[in-house]
């Protein structure tokens, strides 16, 4: 399993991610508007916008706020206009990191990821430096006590799915972005429970990190997730689960 995964992993363990569910409705909201703002308020007629939707009902935000973050990409409610922009960079060990934000004020996002890298032992690249690295993929984690390995596998081959993996003490299974929906409806419907279920970027090869610089790693992560601006992060660093238990307590 990759860095990205296993920390996604462990913060939901942990509840860190629920502990800052303000923060998770925020930027839910940003991509539900801006998703509305580019194809539309019909998540049927709009795959990223119903991506967002499934994120923000699977964080059980009310109805309500989907709604009106809809009518603000669509422009029926009022609000603001967001800029999406792509940092690429480096982390501690050559880690390649891929940062996406949707600001109102450039000049403070720049600055900012700028100097969340620098401080924490990395240093941004340039555009394209490390996207070719990486490819979207539908994951779906499930702790191995719920769920046999046939029954993924057969929800796997039945409904698109592309691979199940074996990360321990959980089952990961893979997806194209098109087929996530259908593969986690099925897993939900078979009444299976989920660690985690996202759409992210999966990297090719990934960097192995030991010692100081995995905790320097993982400080750079959080200082990058906690920038108010910050939709998703993405890196192609792996470590021990132990180690990254004990990095990330």
């Amino acid at each position: 399993m990759s860095g990205h995964s296993k920390w996604a992993t462990i913060k939901h363990k942990k509840g860190a991610l629920d502990a800052k569910r303000g923060k998770i409705f925020t930027r839910l909201i940003k991509e539900i508007t801006i998703a509305a703002k580019g194809g539309g308020g019909d998540p049927d007629g709009n795959p990223r916008l119903r991506t967002a939707v499934l994120a923000a009902k699977a964080e059980n935000m009310p109805a309500e706020n989907i709604k009106r973050a809809i009518q603000r990409g669509t422009g029926e409610l009022e609000g603001v206009n967001y800029e999406e922009i792509t940092f690429e960079g480096y982390g501690p060990g050559g880690v390649a990191i891929i940062v996406e934000v949707l600001t109102d004020n450039r000049n403070r996002t720049v600055s900012e990821i700028r100097h969340a890298f620098s401080k924490n032992g990395g240093n941004l690249g340039e555009s394209g430096s490390v996207r070719f690295m990486f490819s979207k993929k539908g994951i779906i984690a499930v702790e191995k006590s719920a769920a046999t390995e046939e029954k993924l596998m057969d929800i796997v081959l039945e409904h698109g799915g592309e691979d199940l993996n074996d990360e321990g003490d959980t089952w990961e299974i893979i997806t194209d972005p098109s087929a996530y929906e259908a593969v986690l409806g099925a897993v939900k419907a078979a009444g299976i429970p989920t660690v985690m279920s996202e759409v992210t970027m999966i990297a090719s090869t990934y960097t192995k990190l030991e010692g100081p610089a995995a905790g320097q790693m993982v400080r750079l992560l959080e200082a990058l997730e906690d920038f108010d601006d910050t939709q998703n992060v993405y890196s192609n660093f792996d470590m021990d689960a132990e180690q990254m238990e004990q990095v990330a307590g």
